[in-house]
């Protein structure tokens, strides 16, 4: 019956034509729905499609001179035996090692930077502490050594371990200023924070840097993100010291526990050989996708992609490890005159 049905549709009325054409339709429709509307890796789709993606914006940095890096010796210190760290400034300064500092105290004092009181000495760091601390150690740090300096708990003291988590001190807060008056007036950052965690008995994860901040001349701070990098660009995450042009982003005004990734600070890296560009294999990694800070793609692949190729985060803005394209552009300038 459904079938003598169907001939008599096909011999003598125009709507199985148009059932037909409806359903050819509607599955087009649902098809390329489909494609836009899904995760599709940009990689597979066409050169005409992905030329028609909306470029990723980039994030506006300024440069700033950043005189102080710090570093961590060895893991292996413990609360009761001590860390090394290893200071590297260009210019004289000093080095005041806190340990076991209130977490709201140290929180408090660097709000009352953004406020007014400019933490840019050991004197002012210090009573902005309000005495909030176990220990108090520091170095003279000579321009541009690069000595490890000791730093321990005083044993007399009987603090092997710092409480249960969550806890209410840091176990050691590391801060670099500047030693001479005349020089903090050469550099917009005039102190480094770094946050580290030690060891005890109670928590005996390895010794690691948990935050670090630099203090403006201005008032402001920059939260220090990592950046995640290929193993084989040693040359550029290995490199520890001091810049004398570094590019940060512009400082955010909340606290330090509110900062997302976009308030980093990153060297201006040096310029590599190697081509680093997990797309085309062709050119050096020289950008940096936020939000998930992965440098994995050079200055041409950039713009052809809407999610991270490591991670398939959603990609809101990159910023430049290097000007390449500007000195390119300007030594091409000079080879034309």
């Amino acid at each position: 019956m459904a079938a003598e049905f169907l001939v008599m549709l096909y011999e003598y009325s125009p709507l199985f034509y148009i059932a037909v054409i409806s359903v050819c339709f509607i599955i087009t429709v649902a098809a390329v729905l489909g494609w836009f509307g899904f995760d599709v890796p940009v990689i597979l789709r066409s050169s005409d499609e992905t030329e028609s993606l909306i470029p990723v914006p980039e994030r506006k940095m300024v440069q700033v001179t950043n005189p102080f890096a710090l570093e961590m010796d060895s893991p292996a210190g413990t609360v009761t035996e001590g860390v090394s760290l290893r200071p590297y400034c260009l210019e004289d300064c000093v080095l005041s090692c806190f340990w076991g500092c209130g977490v709201p105290t140290l929180q408090a004092a660097l709000q009352s930077h953004q406020r007014g009181l400019r933490l840019d000495t050991p004197e002012r760091f210090q009573e902005a502490l309000q005495l909030s601390y176990l220990h108090h150690q520091s170095f003279n740090i000579q321009k541009e050594e690069k000595f490890k300096y000791f730093t321990q708990m005083p044993p007399d003291l009987g603090v092997t371990d710092f409480g249960l988590l969550p806890r209410d001190r840091y176990p050691l807060v590391a801060v670099l200023t500047l030693a001479s008056m005349e020089t903090r007036d050469d550099y917009n950052i005039v102190a480094s924070v770094t946050v580290l965690h030690v060891p005890d008995v109670k928590y005996r994860l390895s010794a690691r840097i948990l935050f670090q901040y630099l203090l403006t001349a201005h008032g402001n701070f920059y939260d220090l993100k990592p950046l995640f990098m290929s193993a084989d660009n040693s040359n550029l995450s290995g490199s520890t010291e001091p810049s004398t042009s570094t590019q940060d982003a512009e400082p955010q005004p909340e606290t330090p526990c509110e900062k997302g990734e976009e308030s980093g600070s990153e060297e201006e890296w040096p310029d590599t050989q190697g081509k680093d560009c997990v797309v085309c294999q062709n050119a050096p990694t020289n950008r940096v996708l936020l939000p998930c800070r992965h440098a994995c793609v050079c200055d041409g692949c950039v713009c052809h992609f809407q999610h991270c190729p490591i991670c398939r985060a959603f990609v809101l803005e990159s910023f430049a490890l290097s000007n390449r394209q500007a000195h390119d552009t300007e030594e091409e300038d000079l080879m034309e005159d």
